[in-house]
């Protein structure tokens, strides 16, 4: 109920009338003059109920009456009276109805009792009431009211005591509440005070109100009391501690700061008398050291004012003075800066090792206190640190706890050694087991204490203060006097505490400023930070806590730090932290140069406290440490396991975190963080993975990971976090990016360092890590690939396998996802891009390493196969990748390599740009150039038909490209003023195209090996051939100079230089033909298809050649390689080569254009079929193609290209082009037919001379108008050297046919055919030719003369066909016989035709025939073959028939007379030969020759001796006397004698004598010389038959019974038989032809023939009876007796 309500004031009348009829009726004995106040006042109040409405009002103004009688109550100090009198006073107080007087009145009543030491608690209450219910009391008043209090203070009653203290501790805060309330009443209209004179007498408050002077002078006394001075207002102090009066004063200062600051007065109270009493009560604290004294504690209370001066610090004063200066800080820093400098340094002094334990206690609250409050850091550092000049006080608050922290581990009676303090083995041992399985040791149940421990030293931690707040325990001990005893760890506890607060509170506070982007004042704090990175930095050394909400704080804290660091830019606290935390994530002890390097250097230069360097602190007991993961540290050298604690675990996250949240701040710190990660996941085993991400893989060597399954669970975790951090990489910005990527660079060279020189398994952190970043950093890959990619190029050249394979992995991905991503332009549009994403690709090429360029080229196919559309300008990079194979890079490579190029030149032709196709040419002559795999080579060559194919049928669009980019490039060239350097240059680009494909080809065409050169060659004269037709005429020259001529020369070159050695296998298992088992034999092959190939294209393409100026050069030259080929000592080569002249003299003409229009193949100038059998066929592909090939040809050239234009035909037959070819043609016979010096030589193959001499018909059609006798005789030179040669024996059975048949081989056939042509020519030419008929007849000639006497080939020796034997290497000449036979009947038939000719006659042709015809007819039967005198007689006697006249025509001319004797031997040497006819000669055949000896003997009958006027006698001599010898002729004696009559030759002798008779008698002799010599012949024979028979006859006699030898009986039958021929040939002759002599010869012969008739032998007989048969007609004497010659 309200007190001024109407029933609280009809109840108050009620209770003052209650109580005064109390007090009278209690003083009504004792005291009167009391019971009649006290009845007056009842009265009193009734009147004052009754007249006022406003009875509380009225009761005030009267109160002084109304008091009265309570007032004398008290007065009579009777308790009972008193205490009554009291509480009426208490309830008027309560309903506020004393006035000021009235209250004056009461109070001066109160001190009364109080001196008399009466109801002291009742009294205390009473003012209590007083002063609290209404603000009347003032000034002196007041003053008094407050003394009593502090009089009753120091009463002898304890209770008395402590309630009187508390009730001045009301009083005091009463008065201060007065005066805030009256500010407030005043605010609206406050007037500004007058400035206060700095040396204004300390009473001069008459500026201030009432209740304000009231405080004023209550603080100012306050002061003084507590400097033991006399007070100034309260009069009738007795006594004062300084303990109550520090409180007091605290508590003001606490409560009521706002009046301090508000009022000058008090600010100027608070400076010039507060701070030097703090400061001269602090001096005995500040001299003291511990142990320099050994007094006692200090005074207590006593009664004097002053407590004596102690020379120990005094606890209790000690602790109430840092309570004030903690209030003094936090509330009037502003007001007293310098002050507080001077007790900032003070309280760090407390902190000094050499103080009190409880002393330090305290003073680490206090800093504690100052913490907690951010906005009073900050005023530190502005007021002080950031100054120029002044004391860095905020520094030196930490620097003072971490030295504090550091002494509580280093001084030996801090804490207990761990070893002795049981509850801490306890939890040790606990830690142990749980941490390592196999420990042993069992949990003691006692739970881990939190603490920390430190070089065996143990702290424990306790649960000091919530974070944020400083509840402290020591300086709220008010009521202890005794400094009490410290427990073990609390000043450590709360000195961490108060280091984390502290850290809060900067971050709070620099967090608020980076909001407001004060930038300035950020660099003005950059002393204090770097001040105290210090202390951070020794929280985890100092502290190795071993409990988790402990190491979380810590770390926390040191984290918040280091981002805070980091934003600010101060690059070596923030390591500083960084390293901090790095350390404690890693093992004990653990080598990580990186953080030791730094971290020492650090500390060395910048910050030693107390002259110590702060060492890195690690524990060196695992006591606590639950372990989690035992690992191989990450070294170069290995070593043991380290040990992977929870905490370690713990700090990693942490680390993670601070990467994760901080990354952008991190800077060149991200090397710290990464190596220590790195070193983390080492232990912890974990390897990457797909796209660089980090899985759990078992250790390569040494004992493998352990991990415990508590760190199994949070691996998955870790590495998600650890790929999550480099994922965020995409949002830091492009500086931090690239500090990370620097860092994860260098801290790949130092795995690379360390990977050096062992197969030990690398770190792949850091490659693996380079590869996440650039994957999600893709938007921006420009900024980072150069470092990036460069880095990892590095890598991939490392010897170590894991690490390159890994380096190269990273760098494929990449290239492949910055290829795939979308940028923005596209790629296809950004050209720089692309070839920077490109071009690491390239360099992959240079590293020598297989494993790499492997994977570079699957990456190639892959990009190829993903993003092979829209590579555009990074061709020539990729396929400068593909072409970037060389010989010692192993097949598989080879073979990656070229899968990508198939895969580029079947999908990506038309993609690409047309300047990339030249590249794609060369890189497939790369391929079809390496050895390692002859496959791939020779799949390359199709490679290029498939090209060459593209080319063919884009070939507009290319041009158009081509063109275009061909001026641009032109025009840039000539801005630079360079000129143009493109292979082929002036040829246009398309042309150069085809031109690079063609020189590729003929690389190949030279190969090593047989089998490419094969294809090649094929290849490359099958596209000249389909293809040649786009290029322009000028390229041509290029084709057949620069391509094709080239190309003959190096394999020319490589036949003749090529090894003769047999290649024993190709390889393998593959046998080799003995045809092509040595290089020679096999290069040999590649020189006839270059050959053929060039000859057809010279042929196919002849009238596009003729175009060229050179054209003649040109066929010189080929003709210069169709002569060296065929004169090379290869059979097949130069066989080949004369195929080949064959084809370009068009012997095998292909059909024109113009003969056939619709054939489209032939307009490409594909030759037809009907080519020689050489001609090799290119890859077969048919050529036809949709449209019209004719067409898009004239589109190209602007006209039918193989037409040929009108009256070129003449062009065609260009004389010296043939003449040019007869040379070469002389030079190659000449060359191949001459005789080898050597035994053992080359000698030209049969079909090689064969094809030469074929050769010659066509060429002569040619050349016969300029054809001369000169040329005539090389001719037959060459045709005779070609009929010579001799053949290989293992070759003969091919060639020869066997001896007895008479066949001619090829060669001799076409030999004869070119002496044919040349005579049919000579026949039908003119005049002047027929002077080379005797030139053919020689030629014929001496090809007869073979029959008998086969040619000698140099110095060979040459068997005989018949006793050759095969498997010997041996030459054989030919059966010669068959083919002089047929030049035998070629002669008889041109001489038929050509007798009258006068060359003929006048070279004697015929003479020459019977010279030559002597031979065999001499030999006869012992000529080689028998026909051969056969076929010799039967020419003889057809040339005779015709030639005989024409020589008696011509006789007087004298051109026959050599020919006469030669024809009378040839006779002479046939008729009567040496010869023996073989045994084995039968009767029949003897008889046929007889005949033909006979039908010899009738053309001299009837050709020769009738006109034997014409003919020299001489002659008719040797016939008359050559008869004369065949009418007797002797026989052998070897016949049998049923042969005899056969073999006598009968017939022959017979016809003889009859010529000869009948040339002796039957025509007039025109001369008397040669009658002589008929009668001579006659008579020679007559006499000899005279002596025969006499012989006979004599011998007969003597021999008497014995037969004669068979040959004197058959000579003498033949004499007989030859008279009885005489006796007939004298009866048929005229008788007038006889003369006398003769007949007296002949009767003379009859006696002796009469004397023969006794003889023994039958025969005889017979032959006799013949001879004597003729005599009877001479028994008649004629008619008439006319003597003929001489009479």
């Amino acid at each position: 109920m309200s007190t001024s309500s109407p029933e609280a004031v009809k109840k108050l009348l009620e209770n003052m009338q209650t109580d005064l009829r109390s007090l009278s009726m209690e003083c009504k004995k004792k005291f009167p003059p009391v019971k009649e106040a006290a009845e007056s006042g009842i009265v009193k109040i009734k009147t004052i109920a009754a007249r006022n409405t406003e009875v509380l009002a009225a009761l005030k103004e009267n109160s002084s009456e109304v008091v009265q009688p309570f007032l004398m109550g008290c007065g009579t100090k009777e308790p009972k009276i008193t205490q009554l009198c009291l509480a009426a006073i208490q309830r008027l107080m309560t309903h506020e109805v004393v006035s000021e007087a009235a209250a004056g009145n009461i109070i001066n009543m109160l001190w009364q009792l109080m001196e008399n030491g009466l109801e002291e608690l009742k009294l205390l209450q009473t003012v209590l009431v007083l002063l609290t219910t209404n603000t009347v009391v003032h000034d002196e008043i007041l003053s008094k009211a407050i003394v009593l209090c502090f009089r009753l203070h120091f009463t002898k009653d304890t209770i008395t005591n402590n309630t009187a203290a508390a009730t001045v501790r009301q009083v005091v805060t009463v008065v201060f509440e007065r005066m805030v309330a009256e500010d407030d009443r005043f605010k609206g209209i406050m007037e500004q005070p007058p400035p206060i004179q700095g040396n204004t007498n300390r009473r001069s408050v008459s500026t201030l109100r009432p209740s304000a002077k009231d405080a004023y002078m209550l603080f100012q006394d306050l002061c003084q009391l507590v400097n033991a001075d006399a007070p100034y207002w309260l009069v009738g102090m007795t006594e004062m501690t300084r303990t109550f009066g520090l409180e007091l004063l605290e508590s003001v200062l606490n409560d009521f700061p706002g009046v301090f600051l508000q009022h000058q007065e008090f600010s100027f109270l608070l400076k010039e008398r507060v701070c030097p009493l703090v400061i001269k009560l602090f001096s005995p604290n500040i001299k003291f050291r511990q142990g320099s004294s050994s007094g006692g504690g200090g005074g207590g209370g006593g009664s004097s004012a002053t407590p004596p001066p102690v020379e120990k610090p005094y606890f209790p004063i000690c602790m109430r003075l840092l309570r004030v200066v903690s209030v003094l800080i936090k509330h009037f820093y502003s007001l007293l800066v310098t002050e507080c400098e001077i007790f900032l340094s003070l309280l760090v002094k407390f902190l000094d090792g050499e103080k009190p334990q409880w002393l330090r206690a305290v003073a680490v609250e206090s800093v504690h206190r100052l913490c907690v409050h951010p906005h009073l850091l900050r005023s530190f550092c502005q007021s002080y640190d950031m100054k120029p000049h002044s004391t860095k006080v905020f520094r030196d608050i930490v620097n003072a706890l971490g030295s504090f922290i550091q002494s509580l581990f280093i001084t030996p009676n801090a804490g207990n050694p761990a070893a002795a303090n049981t509850a801490a083995g306890a939890a040790g041992a606990q830690g142990a087991s749980q941490g390592a399985p196999g420990s042993g040791v069992a949990g003691s149940g006692v739970p881990t204490q939190a603490a920390f421990e430190y070089r065996g030293t143990w702290i424990p931690l306790m649960n000091v203060s919530v974070q944020g707040s400083a509840k402290a325990t020591y300086l709220e001990m008010l009521d202890k006097v005794e400094p009490p005893s410290i427990p073990e760890g609390y000043a450590m506890s709360v000195a961490f505490s108060a280091l984390l607060d502290l850290v809060r509170g900067i971050t709070t506070m620099i967090e608020r400023e980076l909001g407001r982007e004060e930038e300035e004042a950020i660099q003005h704090r950059e002393p204090r930070d770097t001040a105290y990175h210090v202390v951070i930095k020794l929280v985890p050394s100092a502290s190795p806590s071993t409990d988790e909400t402990a190491t979380e704080n810590i770390l926390k804290a040191e984290l918040t730090m280091a981002s805070l660091c980091g934003r600010l830019g101060l690059v070596t606290p923030r390591d500083a932290f960084i390293t901090a935390i790095c350390k404690a994530s890693l093992p004990p002890h653990y080598a990580l140069t990186v953080l030791n390097s730094n971290t020492s250097s650090l500390y060395s230069k910048a910050y030693s406290i107390q002259g110590q360097t702060v060492q890195i602190i690690s524990p060196s007991s695992e006591s606590h440490q639950q372990v989690v993961a035992v690992g191989q540290p990450l070294t170069a050298q290995p070593q043991g396991t380290v040990v992977l604690t929870a905490k370690n675990i713990q700090c990693m996250r942490t680390l993670l975190n601070l990467a994760h949240c901080h990354g952008a701040v991190l800077g060149t710190s991200w090397q710290l963080v990464l190596a220590t990660l790195q070193h983390l996941v080492w232990i912890l085993g974990l390897k990457p993975g797909l796209g660089g991400a980090l899985k759990p893989g078992r250790a390569a060597e040494g004992p493998s990971t352990v991990l415990t399954t508590a760190v199994m669970t949070d691996l998955p975790i870790i590495a998600n976090v650890l790929s999550r951090l480099f994922e965020s990489s995409q949002y830091l910005d492009d500086v931090s990016l690239h500090h990370l990527i620097n860092a994860l660079c260098s801290l790949s060279a130092e795995a690379m360092e360390m990977a050096y020189g062992n197969n030990k398994e690398p770190s792949l952190f850091a490659v693996a890590k380079l590869l996440e970043t650039g994957l999600v950093n893709m938007d921006r890959i420009e900024i980072l690939w150069r470092p990036l990619t460069g880095h990892l190029l590095e890598v991939c050249q490392h010897p170590n396998s894991r690490m390159r394979e890994w380096g190269a992995e990273a760098l494929t991905a990449l290239i492949k996802a910055g290829l795939a991503y979308k940028h923005d332009p596209p790629l296809t549009h950004n050209q720089r891009v692309q070839l920077l994403l490109l071009s690491p690709l390239k360099e992959l090429s240079n590293v020598l390493h297989a494993d790499i360029r492997q994977k570079q080229l699957e990456s190639v196919l892959q990009i190829l196969q993903s993003q092979g559309d829209s590579l555009g300008p990074g061709w020539p990079l990729v396929l400068g990748v593909i072409g970037a194979i060389r010989n010692d890079q192993g097949e598989s490579l080879i073979r990656t390599a070229f899968q990508c190029l198939q895969l580029v030149v079947t999908d990506f032709l038309p993609t690409m740009p047309c300047t990339c196709l030249q590249i794609v040419v060369d890189v497939a002559g790369s391929f079809g150039l390496q050895n390692q795999e002859l496959n791939i080579s020779l799949t390359s060559i199709g490679l290029l038909w498939n090209i060459s194919d593209y080319f063919f049928q884009r070939g507009e669009a290319i041009t158009l490209d081509l063109e275009r980019e061909e001026a641009a490039v032109q025009k840039q060239a000539r801005e630079r003023g360079e000129t143009l350097n493109r292979p082929f240059h002036p040829a246009p680009p398309f042309d150069c195209l085809w031109l690079c494909l063609y020189a590729k080809l003929g690389e190949l065409c030279v190969d090593l090996r047989p089998a490419v050169r094969k294809s090649a060659g094929q290849t490359l004269f099958s596209t000249i051939a389909a293809h040649g037709t786009l290029l322009q005429q000028a390229t041509w020259h290029v084709v057949v100079w620069k391509v094709l001529f080239h190309l003959l020369d190096c394999v020319r070159r490589s036949s003749t230089t090529a090894d003769k050695e047999k290649i024993e296998s190709g390889g393998g298992n593959i046998l080799i033909h003995h045809s092509r088992d040595t290089a020679e034999k096999q290069w040999a092959e590649t020189w006839v298809l270059t050959l053929a190939g060039v000859a057809r294209i010279f042929n196919t393409k002849r009238y596009l050649l003729q175009q060229l100026g050179d054209f003649f050069k040109a066929w010189e030259v080929l003709l210069d390689h169709i002569q060296s080929a065929a004169l090379s000592k290869n059979n097949e080569v130069s066989l080949a080569a004369l195929k080949s002249f064959q084809e370009i003299l068009q012997i095998v003409t292909p059909v024109r254009d113009s003969d056939r229009p619709m054939d489209a193949l032939a307009s490409l100038g594909v030759p037809p079929v009907l080519i020689d059998p050489l001609s090799a066929s290119g890859p077969g592909r048919p050529l036809v193609r949709s449209d019209s090939l004719v067409e898009r040809l004239t589109r190209y050239n602007g006209a039918d290209p193989q037409a040929p234009p009108p009256g070129e035909e003449s062009a065609l037959e260009d004389s010296a082009l043939w003449w040019s070819a007869w040379n070469t043609w002389f030079r190659t016979g000449t060359d191949s037919t001459r005789p080898p010096p050597a035994k053992h030589s080359f000698v030209p193959s049969q079909p090689f001379l064969t094809a030469l001499v074929q050769i010659f018909p066509a060429l002569y059609q040619h050349i016969k108008a300029g054809f001369s006798m000169d040329d005539l005789r090389k001719l037959g030179v060459i045709l005779h050297g070609a009929v010579s040669v001799p053949i290989s024996s293992d070759a003969s059975p091919f060639i020869l046919p066997s001896y007895t048949e008479a066949v001619l081989t090829s060669l001799q056939e076409a030999v004869l055919t070119a002496l044919d042509v040349l005579q049919k020519a000579i026949c039908v030419g003119p005049e002047s030719l027929q002077v080379m008929y005797p030139a053919i007849f020689q030629q014929l000639l001496l090809f007869v003369e073979f029959s008998c006497k086969p040619p000698q080939y140099g110095k060979m020796e040459t068997k005989h066909v018949a006793n050759a034997k095969y498997n010997q290497a041996e030459w054989v000449a030919l059966n010669y016989v068959p083919f002089a036979e047929r030049s035998l009947e070629v002669v008889v038939d041109l001489y038929q035709k050509t007798a009258c000719h006068k060359a003929v006659i006048s070279e004697k042709v015929l003479q020459n025939i019977v010279k030559t015809l002597r031979i065999p007819l001499g030999l006869k039967y012992s000529c080689p073959s028998e026909s051969t005198w056969q076929l010799a007689v039967s020419s003889l006697l057809k040339v005779l028939s015709i030639g005989l006249p024409v020589a008696r025509q011509h006789s007087s001319s004298g051109k026959f007379d050599a020919m006469w004797p030669e024809l009378a031997h040839a006779f002479e040497d046939f008729l009567f030969t040496k010869s023996t006819p073989p045994d084995n000669l039968s009767i029949q055949e003897f008889q046929k020759n007889e005949a033909i000896d006979v039908e010899v003997v009738q053309l001299i009958s009837t050709e020769v001796l009738p006109f034997a006027n014409f003919i020299p006698k001489d002659f008719v001599g040797q016939i008359m006397t050559m008869l004369n010898k065949g009418s007797i002729h002797s026989q052998s004696s070897s016949f049998t004698e049923a042969e005899i009559d056969v073999r006598m030759r009968e017939e022959f002798s017979k016809v003889c004598f009859e010529t000869l008779l009948q040339f002796s008698f039957s025509n007039k002799v025109s001369t008397p010389q040669e009658g002589y010599i008929s009668r001579m012949a006659l008579s020679v024979l007559l006499k000899r038959s005279q002596d025969v028979l006499h012989r006979y006859v004599e011998d007969e006699r003597l021999s008497g019974r014995c037969p004669l030898p068979r040959q004197q009986v058959t000579e003498i039958i033949f004499v007989l038989k030859a008279i009885s021929t005489l006796m007939d040939s004298l009866k048929k002759t005229q008788p007038e032809n006889v003369d006398g002599g003769m007949w007296a010869q002949v009767i003379a012969l009859y006696p002796t023939l009469v004397e023969c008739i006794p003889c023994s032998s039958s025969e005889v007989g017979l032959a006799l009876k013949e001879a004597l048969g003729p005599f009877k007609d001479f028994m008649q004497p004629p008619v008439s007796r006319i003597h003929n010659g001489e009479s």
